[in-house]
């Protein structure tokens, strides 16, 4: 139980009602409840709330508006056999939510505060976390800068809150395979910057792209290298992995690409079951030599909103690139259904990755 934090349930004319968990979407619904808390420089963090969910009250020159103080996490609740409700790898997110904090400039939280605040949230909205198959309640941390004040340097006062929201599949592929935009126009990160941590400047650079990128019919933005616009970095939602003449290929964590949760789980996985993991520079053009040889046998992304998202085809330099016939690969399938498993607690966790919501 967390010290000093008030709840207030909503009243019973204030509760919503459930949406339909055939076409949820993603992040079009959010619960009946939220959590907020507050830091005040010298205080430290304290109003610590579970509330209705409702609008913030913000100044005008509150600093997040004008300098881009603003960082966010992504994590989900799912419901597995017997109703029993599981977290994945939570600990992990709140930690790398400090590390975007300290990149920031922001006030770190205490992990363990948050994770059993976020806890009391779930089980007050537990009702939330949609029991369709494939459904999920997505979990977002984040944290703003609010100080009234005017002047390029770090606020003196940070919001903090969590909200939740039933989600379905985040492509509307589903599991099928997306196509990906292979852009050497835009550039995501460059090493230095901020392209390693979840702040909100990152993916509002991102969005022209990815406009671009879909009115052309295709789903996400591979972005690569900010330098010599040649080695492949990430997608816009998601890290990358190649399967080439069996080995398994991920950029390098070189500080423009963001350390997914999912990507960790992923190779370990991957190394469990005896497979080379390679966590090195692959150029654009060995992904398209590889392709074109038959050395390239499948290529997936990774991340909290879609898991495992196989991808089946590549658009590049006016190309259209096909991916395994356009086909499911045997390691995207198995890495999905292993996780997916993990998660709804119906596959061993050998990594102590879960974490269930006992009551």
């Amino acid at each position: 139980m967390v010290t000093n934090l008030t709840i207030t349930q909503a009243r019973p004319d204030e509760v919503k009602p459930k949406p339909d968990e055939s076409a949820l979407g993603f992040g079009k619904h959010f619960s009946d409840h939220m959590f907020t808390m507050r830091y005040t420089q010298g205080v430290g963090w304290h109003d610590l709330e579970i509330k209705k969910y409702q609008d913030f009250s913000l100044a005008p020159s509150a600093m997040c508006l004008h300098y881009g103080q603003a960082i966010f996490e992504g994590m989900k609740a799912f419901r597995g056999a017997n109703n029993q409700i599981f977290l994945f790898r939570p600990k992990d997110n709140l930690q790398r939510m400090n590390v975007s904090a300290n990149r920031m400039c922001m006030a770190e939280i205490d992990v363990n505060q948050v994770l059993e605040a976020m806890k009391e949230l779930l089980r007050l909205d537990q009702e939330w976390v949609p029991r369709a198959p494939g459904a999920t309640l997505y979990i977002r941390p984040f944290m703003i800068a609010t100080e009234d004040a005017l002047g390029v340097r770090p606020s003196k006062e940070y919001l903090f809150s969590i909200i939740l929201s039933p989600v379905g599949a985040y492509y509307p592929e589903g599991f099928n395979p997306v196509k990906i935009y292979v852009s050497d126009t835009y550039v995501r990160a460059v090493r230095g910057g901020v392209g390693s941590v979840k702040t909100a400047g990152n993916y509002a650079a991102s969005i022209k792209a990815a406009m671009e990128a879909q009115a052309l019919g295709y789903t996400q933005v591979l972005w690569l290298d900010a330098i010599e616009r040649r080695y492949v970095e990430e997608v816009g939602t998601m890290n990358i992995f190649f399967k080439i003449n069996g080995k398994l290929v991920t950029p390098p964590l070189n500080g423009s690409i963001l350390p997914g949760i999912t990507r960790d789980s992923a190779i370990q996985l991957a190394k469990d079951w005896g497979l080379e993991v390679q966590e090195r520079q692959i150029a654009i053009d060995e992904v398209v030599e590889a392709n074109t040889s038959g050395a390239l046998e499948e290529v997936f992304g990774t991340g909290t909103a879609a898991v495992i998202s196989p991808v089946g085809s590549l658009f590049y330099k006016g190309h259209t690139i096909t991916l395994n016939q356009g086909r499911t690969g045997a390691l995207s399938q198995k890495m999905f259904d292993v996780l997916q498993g993990i998660q709804y607690g119906q596959h061993p966790d050998t990594h102590g990755w879960l974490e269930p919501l006992c009551e």
